[in-house]
């Protein structure tokens, strides 16, 4: 059996020696202008988020540890970040904001080193994810918060180019700061989990760096084994590591809307049945005078992540099946607008009060196999009639997300940015970009 010196040291030394490939390079351009269109609205303000100046007085300095945690708020504020299934959490807006704020400290690191580093770090994100296993989440940790502090730690080791000695510090540093609860869903915790995490990620790096050691040899295995609940599987740290990469398969899912994951098939069904009734009648008005109820069904535990039956903000919205089937229903849609700070649509909250949540006994759990989560969304009519569509969560994974368009949308309001350069600097490609991109997000 392999020891967990092994384990880890296998790790530090692909972290640090393995070359990505063109194909992970361009999908993490990608990640990199969906992680810009989703973190502008609030850092430039387009969009108020009452938490952030107060988070700014608390982290007020201008290093790189303070950038870290900020850059991770305003990543996640808006809950429009890229997905990761095999990490069950939000990689990218853990890991670029550590190397975001490393690379304002240090001018001389290189756009192409900071590809690879990112690359580096989803690898490590997707496979952390599986290596914990399917209990990790199930048991209440929030996965971009715990697992994210690793992976974050990975790509800024790579990023500043340490050693696999070094980098096994590292990894063992940032596993013993990893926190964080799904208990705070639909609060400001959430992003501010992302923060956090990406400057655990940072602070075990730079404790490294200047000397500082912990062990370095059994910390992840008793990460694993601690936080698994028997489920963990540690080999899978660095088994086929690369081949594929984990950036691009099962690769970074872009979202279409600011709403939780665990919502977006029944929003998608939602949407459907909106367009059924509209065929064949014409107006929604109709539909909605005729609804007695509603059901939605889906793998029992399919509903952990979006557990807010009745939401009464916005921000909360984006955790509400019941909220989110409403608005689609009602607006064929679902906008930055409708899940904002604020209260809730008081149109939407009467109709999401119809609807009834019933977990299918006969599907397997979800969390055995959460890619074969969906959501079947029933109207029950008062006169006796009930449609019913069924979306399957890899129906709403097959539908790609234009991530020009998403850019574009997002920054419809901030008329001063100059969004052609934008898009162009999100590649990488040339010097400056990185500068470019940081004076706009650290604004």
């Amino acid at each position: 059996m392999t020891t967990s010196h092994d384990i880890t040291a296998t790790l530090a030394h692909h972290i640090v020696n393995t070359l990505p490939d063109t194909a992970a390079l361009n999908v993490a351009r990608d990640g990199v202008m969906d992680f810009v269109a989703t973190s502008l609205p609030i850092a430039q303000g387009a969009i108020h988020d009452s938490n952030l100046t107060p988070l700014r007085q608390v982290f007020s300095a201008s290093d790189s540890l303070t950038r870290s945690v900020i850059l991770g708020y305003v990543g996640h504020a808006l809950d429009f970040d890229d997905y990761h299934p095999a990490f069950r959490g939000h990689p990218s807006t853990v890991i670029l904001p550590a190397l975001f704020a490393l690379s304002a400290e240090d001018t001389r690191l290189r756009e192409a080193d900071f590809l690879a580093a990112y690359v580096i770090g989803v690898e490590v994100a997707g496979r952390i994810g599986l290596a914990a296993g399917a209990r990790h989440y199930g048991l209440g940790y929030h996965n971009t918060a715990t697992l994210g502090a690793i992976a974050a730690a990975a790509a800024a080791a790579r990023l500043i180019g340490v050693s696999v000695t070094q980098t096994q510090n590292i990894l063992g540093l940032a596993a013993t700061q990893a926190a964080g609860l799904r208990a705070q869903f639909g609060s400001a915790v959430k992003p501010l989990h992302a923060g956090l995490s990406a400057r655990a990620g940072l602070t075990a790096t730079k404790l490294a760096l200047a000397g500082f050691s912990g062990n370095a040899t059994q910390v992840l295995d008793d990460f694993l084994s601690s936080h698994g609940d028997g489920q963990q599987h540690p080999e899978k740290l660095s088994e086929n590591w690369g081949t594929p990469w984990r950036i691009v398969t099962p690769g970074l899912e872009f979202k279409s809307y600011p709403t939780c994951g665990g919502t977006h098939s029944a929003g998608e069904a939602a949407f459907a049945l909106r367009q059924q009734w509209l065929a064949q009648h014409g107006d929604i008005p109709s539909l909605i005078a005729r609804v007695e109820n509603i059901t939605v069904a889906f793998p029992p535990g399919g509903d952990v992540a979006p557990f807010i039956h009745k939401a009464a903000t916005g921000m909360e919205g984006r955790f509400s099946l019941e909220y989110v089937i409403a608005a689609g229903l009602l607006e064929g849609e679902l906008t930055l607008a409708r899940f904002a700070e604020g209260p809730v649509d008081e149109v939407i909250a009467a109709l999401a009060d119809k609807v009834t949540r019933q977990p299918d006994q006969s599907a397997p759990p979800d969390e055995l196999n959460p890619d074969a989560r969906f959501h079947r969304v029933t109207l029950h009519l008062t006169d006796g009639e009930s449609l019913t569509v069924t979306v399957t969560r890899q129906q709403t994974v097959a539908h790609k997300t234009d991530l020009i368009a998403k850019l574009r949308q997002n920054l419809q309001s901030l008329a001063q940015l100059d969004v052609a350069r934008i898009q162009a600097s999100c590649a990488l490609h040339k010097p400056g970009d990185i500068a470019y991109l940081n004076q706009l997000l650290l604004n």
